[in-house]
C-alpha cells in the first residue's frame, strides 16, 4: 500500500499540470451535469416492514388519489381573550382569508372552518385547510406570499393567525453565519500550525473543491437536498483533516531535506496511507446506516460516503499536484529568532504530554474512563421521537400554530391516529366497521373518534382518533400500543385488519425499528472496522481498545444531547427552542458519523506509533514518539472539527443543531480524552502485548504496510521505486 502510494505521490506531483486540470474538468463536469439534472423529487417518508406503511400502502390501494402528494396549510385563526371567532367581524375575517387563499391558481382547495366543523367547543379557536395542486418543493414564491399576504390580513382584523403545515416548511438549511465562522476558527488553526498563509489555504482550498464535486455528483444523481447535510458536515470537516495530515507528513519530509518530489512521494506513502484506511472506515460507518432500513438514513449515508470518497482521492492526488506548484511557499519561513530557534528546539507539548501519561498510566486510565462515564450518565434517560412543530423555536408561525390549536382542541389534535379497517372480505363491512369505532372510543386514552369514511367499493374505511396526550408524550405510545392490540382482537372475531397510521404512528414505529437496528448496526460496522485495523495495525488488542474507546465516546457525546435538549441544560445558550425527547434516528446516525472519525484519530495517531515500534523503540518510548510526531497535528484536526461541527449549532432546524452538538461533542471527547489520553494509558501497560498478533493470523491477513516500514527500508537502502523520470520543464529540485 505505501509503495503504490508512493509511486501514486510521485506521479501526481510531476503531471501536477494534467492532474489539476483533470480536476478542474470533473469539477465542471459534475458541476454541469447537476445543473442539467431534473429537479429531485421530494422525499416521501416512507419506513418499509412497519403497520404505518403497510396502511399507508393500502389507502393509496384503496383510496386512489386520496393520499395526494400535494403541499396543504392549516390556517388557525384565534379570536382576541372574550371573543369567539364565530362572532360578526371575526367570522367575516376568517371566510375573507380563506377566500382569499382560495383564489390561488396552485389552490386545489381551501376549507372554511365553518363549513367543516373545525371550531373549538368554547369558539375561541378555529383552523382553515389548504390544499395544493403541487407539491411543497413546486409552490411558487407568488402562491407562498398569496398565503401569508392572507394571513397578515387576517391579522390587520384583529385576529391571531397562525399557519403550519408543509406548504411553510423550510427547505434544508446549508449554511449560516455560525458556520462561516466555524470555517473561520479552521483557517485560524491552520496558519497556526503552518505558520504561513499559503500552507493554511490549501487544506481549506482542497476542501471546499471536494465538496463542491461531492455536492454536485449527489444533484446529479438525483438525490435529494435532504441528504446534502451530512455531506457538507462531513465532507468540509474530513476533507480539511486528510490534507492537513498528508500537509504536515510532506513538510516533515522536506525538513529531512528531501527534494520536494521525494517528500510529496514519502507523504502519500505514509500520511496517505493512514487516510486511505480512515477514509474506509469513515465509508463503512456511513454506508453501514443501510443496515436500520430506513431509506432517508440509507440516502443520507451513501451520498456522505461519497463525499468522503472524494476528499481522500484529492487528498491522494490533486494535494501532491499542488506541492508542485508551490514547492517553497508550503514551507516555514526560513529565518528564525533565536528565541524561536529555542522554543523550536525544546521537547514538543505532545511528546511531554505522552511521556506525562505513560509514567502514571493507570491513573490516566482510570480518569479518562470515570469521566467519560459521568458524562454519559445522562444518557441513561435517552427517550426517543421523530419531533415536529412543536419542536420549532417559538418565533415561527409553525410553532404558534401548533401551540394555538393544542391549546383550542386539546394536546392531541396535533397527532391524531388515523385508522384502517380493511372489512373487504366481511359480510357486513359497516357492521364490522362501527364496531371498530366502539372499540376504538372505549380504548382508555382516545377522547374522539371521527365517523368513518368509506372508499368507493365500500370495502375499506378509514377512522381517525384523536389521543388526549402530545404526538410526543410517552402516552401516545402506550394508547398506539393498546389499539393495535385491539385490533388483533377484531381480526380474530370478524376477519377485518385494523392498521393504525398517521405522522404520529410512523414516528412511534421508526422509533421503535431504529431502536431494534442499534444492536445488527453495531455489530456490523464494529465489527468490520475491528478487522480492517486488524489489518491496519497487525494487532488484536490495538482494534479492540479502539472500539471501546469509541463507544466511551460516544455514550458521554449520547449523555450531553439528553442534558440539553432533554433536560434543558444551557438550552437557552444553545438556541434549543424546546426541550423534549431526542430524535429516533439520532443515536444511529450519531454512532455512525463518530465511529468513522474516532478510526480517523486512532489510525493518524496510532500508526505514528506503530512506526515507532516496528522501527525498534520500546513500547513506552514509542508512545512519546509518535506523539511527538502526530499530537500537534492531531491536536489542530480535532479542534477545525469541534469548530466545524459546531457551526451547525447555530441551525434553527432542531435535528441539525443536534446533530452538530453530538458531532462536536463527540470528536472533543474521542480526540482529546481517548486519543490522547487512555489510548497512551492503554499501550503502555499493555507493553509489547498490545502489537501481539497469533501467528496464523498473521499468515492470513495482508500485510499492507500502512506505516511505510518496508517503503522506508527500500529508500533507506537506496533502491527508489522506479517512477518515469521528469521533463526538463517539469523537474523541481527545491
Amino acid at each position: 500500500m505505501a509503495s503504490l502510494l508512493y509511486r501514486l505521490g510521485r506521479l501526481s506531483f510531476r503531471k501536477r499540470g494534467y492532474v489539476a486540470l483533470a480536476w478542474v474538468v470533473l469539477l465542471v463536469a459534475c458541476a454541469f451535469a447537476a445543473i442539467m439534472a431534473p429537479a429531485a423529487e421530494e422525499d416521501g417518508f416512507s419506513m418499509p416492514g412497519t403497520e404505518s406503511q403497510k396502511a399507508f400502502d393500502l389507502l393509496d390501494a384503496r383510496f386512489p388519489g386520496g393520499n395526494a402528494e400535494g403541499a396543504d396549510a392549516r390556517i388557525v385563526f384565534a379570536a382576541p381573550d372574550g371573543q369567539r371567532v364565530t362572532a360578526g367581524d371575526n367570522r367575516a375575517a376568517v371566510e375573507k382569508v380563506v377566500a382569499e387563499v382560495g383564489d390561488g391558481t396552485q389552490v386545489a382547495e381551501a376549507l372554511s372552518p365553518f363549513t367543516e366543523d373545525a371550531v373549538s367547543k368554547d369558539g375561541s379557536t378555529a383552523y382553515a385547510t389548504v390544499t395544493y395542486k403541487a407539491k411543497s418543493d413546486d409552490l411558487t414564491e407568488a402562491t407562498t406570499r398569496d398565503l401569508m399576504d392572507a394571513v397578515e390580513d387576517g391579522r390587520d382584523a384583529g385576529l391571531t393567525v397562525e399557519v403550519g403545515g408543509s406548504a411553510v416548511e423550510a427547505g434544508p438549511e446549508l449554511g449560516g453565519i455560525t458556520e462561516i465562522i466555524g470555517i473561520a476558527v479552521a483557517a485560524v488553526v491552520l496558519f497556526i500550525t503552518f505558520r504561513t498563509l499559503i500552507a493554511a489555504g490549501l487544506p481549506l482550498l482542497t476542501a471546499l473543491i471536494g465538496l463542491g464535486a461531492g455536492i454536485c455528483v449527489i444533484v446529479a444523481v438525483g438525490m435529494s437536498t435532504t441528504t446534502i447535510t451530512l455531506a457538507l458536515m462531513l465532507g468540509l470537516a474530513v476533507g480539511i483533516d486528510y490534507a492537513l495530515f498528508i500537509l504536515s507528513r510532506y513538510r516533515a519530509e522536506r525538513s529531512e531535506g528531501h527534494t520536494a518530489e521525494e517528500a510529496a512521494g514519502r507523504a502519500v506513502g505514509t500520511a496517505g496511507s493512514a487516510v486511505v484506511f480512515a477514509g474506509v472506515t469513515v465509508v463503512i460507518a456511513l454506508a453501514g446506516l443501510a443496515v436500520a432500513g430506513v431509506p432517508m438514513l440509507t440516502d443520507m449515508g451513501l451520498a456522505a460516503a461519497g463525499t468522503i470518497v472524494i476528499a481522500v482521492l484529492i487528498a491522494l492526488t490533486l494535494l501532491p499536484a499542488l506541492f508542485g506548484f508551490l514547492p517553497k511557499a508550503l514551507l516555514p519561513r526560513p529565518r528564525r529568532t533565536a528565541k524561536q530557534r529555542t522554543a523550536a528546539a525544546k521537547e514538543p507539548a505532545g511528546s511531554r504530554w505522552a511521556r506525562h501519561v505513560v509514567r502514571r498510566p493507570l491513573a490516566a486510565l482510570l480518569l479518562g474512563v470515570v469521566g467519560l462515564g459521568v458524562v454519559a450518565l445522562p444518557a441513561s434517560d435517552l427517550q426517543l421521537t421523530l419531533p415536529g412543530d412543536e419542536a420549532q423555536p417559538a418565533s415561527t408561525t409553525q410553532r404558534r400554530a401548533y401551540d394555538a390549536l393544542a391549546e383550542g382542541f386539546g394536546p392531541g389534535f396535533n397527532g391524531p391516529l388515523t385508522v384502517v379497517i380493511d372489512a373487504g372480505k366481511t359480510a357486513d363491512p359497516k357492521a364490522v366497521v362501527e364496531q371498530a369505532r366502539k372499540s376504538l372510543s372505549a380504548t382508555h386514552g382516545v377522547v374522539e373518534v371521527s365517523p368513518a369514511m368509506f372508499n368507493k367499493a365500500g370495502d375499506t374505511a378509514v377512522v381517525s382518533a384523536v389521543p388526549s396526550t402530545g404526538p410526543a408524550a410517552a402516552e401516545t405510545k402506550k394508547i398506539v400500543k393498546a389499539i393495535r392490540a385491539e385490533a388483533g382482537e377484531l381480526e380474530a372475531d370478524t376477519g377485518a385488519p385494523m392498521l393504525v397510521t398517521g405522522r404520529t404512528a410512523m414516528n412511534i414505529d421508526v422509533s421503535n425499528k431504529v431502536t431494534a437496528a442499534l444492536i445488527p448496526y453495531l455489530a456490523v460496522v464494529v465489527g468490520l472496522a475491528v478487522l480492517l485495523l486488524m489489518v491496519v495495525f497487525r494487532s488484536v488488542l490495538v482494534p479492540v481498545k479502539a472500539a471501546l474507546g469509541f463507544l466511551l465516546s460516544v455514550a458521554a457525546s449520547f449523555g450531553v444531547i439528553v442534558a440539553v435538549f432533554q433536560w434543558g441544560w444551557l438550552s437557552g445558550l444553545l438556541g434549543v427552542a424546546q426541550t423534549g425527547p431526542v430524535m429516533s434516528m439520532m443515536p444511529i446516525f450519531l454512532i455512525g458519523v463518530v465511529f468513522g472519525l474516532a478510526m480517523d484519530y486512532e489510525v493518524f495517531l496510532v500508526t505514528r506509533i506503530r512506526e515507532a515500534y516496528v522501527h525498534g523503540e520500546p513500547p513506552a518510548q514509542a508512545v512519546v514518539t509518535g506523539f511527538r510526531h502526530s499530537a500537534r497535528v492531531v491536536v489542530a484536526a480535532a479542534v477545525i472539527m469541534i469548530a466545524v461541527f459546531a457551526g451547525f449549532i447555530g441551525m434553527t432546524d432542531s435535528m441539525i443543531k443536534m446533530l452538530g452538538l453530538g458531532l462536536a461533542s463527540a470528536v472533543f471527547f474521542d480526540a482529546f480524552v481517548v486519543r490522547m489520553t487512555i489510548v497512551p494509558a492503554a499501550l503502555a501497560l499493555l507493553g509489547h502485548a498490545a502489537w501481539w498478533l497469533p501467528r496464523w493470523l498473521g499468515k492470513v491477513l495482508p500485510d499492507v504496510d500502512v506505516e511505510g516500514e518496508k517503503l522506508t527500508r527500500h529508500l533507506a537502502a537506496g533502491s527508489a521505486l522506479p517512477v518515469q523520470p521528469p521533463s526538463r520543464d517539469e523537474s523541481v529540485n527545491v
